[in-house]
């Protein structure tokens, strides 16, 4: 199945300029949807991952799936302000300032190796954020996966040290 042709481009969202890549319409794909997800439960069965980190908010769906497909604990990677729990946060640098990505204290522990899941790489900030968190809380981070990368954005340049997994590349960002 080419995923490219599923993924819808959005011009100028959300800003002029800006070429969109929307994930939903993979969404409304099923066999897509479990191809993607199966594709990864078969990658990362060798890999004695012990719990997936999805990313606000497109991670969390793709993320949620493949966790309870490999039976593991899936662990949400917030925004500033919406986890309940006490946290550790990140913030990070933006094209337009500064960003803030949390996690609850007691969500990695030490010697976990951890899989991060997002919808898009495109600069790498929320994700290397995000592992700087697993890291300050004891996990391993083994890989990034991502559906969509944007590499003319340099994602993977912001998560040197990290194995990445992207399905899909768009040179035009």
């Amino acid at each position: 199945m080419d995923l490219a042709t599923l993924i819808r481009n959005v011009p100028d969202f959300p800003k002029p300029g800006i070429q969109f890549k929307d994930i939903t319409t993979v969404l409304l794909d099923a066999a897509a949807f479990h191809e993607i997800i199966d594709g990864w439960r078969a990658r990362y069965a060798e890999h004695e991952i012990t719990k997936i980190v999805g990313v606000e908010a497109r991670g969390f769906i793709f993320g949620g799936a493949l966790a309870y497909a490999m039976s593991l604990p899936f662990v949400p990677a917030r925004k500033r302000g919406k986890l309940p729990a006490p946290t550790l946060s990140e913030t990070f640098q933006l094209e337009y300032g500064t960003d803030t990505v949390e996690m609850h204290e007691d969500a990695i522990t030490a010697g976990d190796r951890v899989l991060l899941v997002d919808d898009l790489l495109a600069t790498g900030g929320t994700m290397a954020a995000v592992a700087r968190l697993v890291r300050r809380l004891g996990g391993e981070v083994v890989e990034a996966a991502f559906v969509v990368e944007l590499p003319p954005l340099r994602g993977r340049e912001a998560l040197r040290g990290i194995p990445v997994h992207c399905l899909v590349e768009f040179m035009v960002a």
